[in-house]
């Protein structure tokens, strides 16, 4: 028996003449409010547990809390935005995996996505210029690499998992793109950005640069399918992914709207 009510604080007189489980003030049943307050203190406890990164038992744990988190209560409107974004990204992409860039790489030199990744690219050049010629003429290529994992570590941290799905396709279609590039170091026959080849402008060309600095300019068609497929991989994932988070989303649309 509670001689002190745990919900109203009502300390029990000798004259109350109510059940001693029941307190005679507010009326709850101490057995009944205990459990119930102690029910939700350990779902909440569970709660924190499995969305804090810092409190996960395990890898899995982990994976599961930011690759796969899915957020409750979502608006409609952004996830039917979201879901022509996914659309948009899987037409795009399989255009890109279909094609055979040593036959014509010109849809991939020419596409849209290239000249986003040629701000990064060039951005590159400039960032990694103190660490001496190699790196910068290697940083292009870095810049357009890093911004995108940039992106897709970002929008990890803030659990937004659908975004972190765009970050991957573009970090997919970076190395894609890059491709063409490496493939074209020994011929050197690509328009490059001075509107010339480099077989025009000698010293030009990222990859005609790098592979001489490393003895591999003949190696140069293995590694642009290297990083193709390296592409192709990623992009499937973030194909995958993307469909996982929209098909759980979908059960936490938000109704009220």
């Amino acid at each position: 028996m509670y001689t002190t009510c745990p919900k109203c604080s009502y300390e029990r007189r000798e004259t109350d003449t109510a059940d001693p489980g029941t307190c005679p003030a507010c009326g709850i049943i101490f057995s009944k409010w205990m459990k119930q307050k102690f029910s939700s203190s350990d779902s909440n406890t569970r709660h924190t547990d499995n969305t804090d990164p810092e409190k996960c038992s395990s890898i899995f744990d982990l994976f599961v809390n930011s690759v796969l988190y899915i957020e409750p209560n979502i608006n409609p409107f952004y996830y039917y935005g979201r879901v022509i974004a996914f659309v948009l990204m899987v037409y795009i992409g399989w255009n890109f995996i279909t094609l055979d860039f040593h036959e014509n790489p010109f849809p991939l030199a020419n596409s849209f996505m290239h000249r986003i990744h040629l701000v990064f690219h060039e951005a590159g050049h400039v960032i990694f210029m103190p660490f001496g010629f190699f790196m910068t003429i290697l940083g292009g290529t870095l810049g357009q690499l890093i911004m995108p994992t940039v992106v897709l570590g970002h929008f990890l941290y803030k659990q937004n998992t659908f975004a972190a799905t765009v970050g991957l396709w573009w970090l997919a279609h970076s190395f894609m793109d890059i491709a063409p590039y490496i493939d074209d170091a020994l011929v050197q026959q690509l328009v490059l950005l001075g509107g010339h080849t480099g077989a025009d402008a000698p010293g030009n060309h990222d990859w005609n640069n790098i592979l001489v600095e490393l003895d591999r300019l003949e190696k140069c068609n293995g590694y642009a399918n290297l990083a193709y497929n390296f592409g192709t991989f990623l992009m499937f994932i973030a194909f995958a992914w993307g469909a996982y988070i929209l098909f759980y989303q979908y059960k936490h649309i938000d109704k009220r709207f």
